[in-house]
C-alpha cells in the first residue's frame, strides 16, 4: 500500500525545477508538470522537489 501522495496543484508555470531535482518522478507536458506516480511507497527527492518549487504547487503528503 502506498505510503506518500504526490500532487501538483493548479498553478504550474512549467519552470522545470522538479524535473531537474527528481526527473524519475516529475515530467512536464504541456508545460506543465504531472507525477509519473501519484502514489508512491518510499520518498526519494520528492520533497526537495517540493521544496525547490518557485510557486509551491507541489504537495508531497502521507496516503490517507
Amino acid at each position: 500500500m502506498a505510503k506518500y501522495e504526490i500532487i501538483v496543484h493548479e498553478g504550474c508555470i512549467g519552470c522545470g525545477n522538479c524535473e531537474a531535482v527528481c526527473p524519475k518522478s516529475f515530467k512536464l507536458k504541456d508545460c506543465v508538470s504531472h507525477p509519473v506516480k501519484r502514489l508512491v511507497e518510499k520518498l526519494a527527492c520528492e520533497k526537495e522537489a517540493e521544496e525547490q518549487c518557485p510557486v509551491q504547487v507541489i504537495e508531497v503528503k502521507e496516503a490517507k
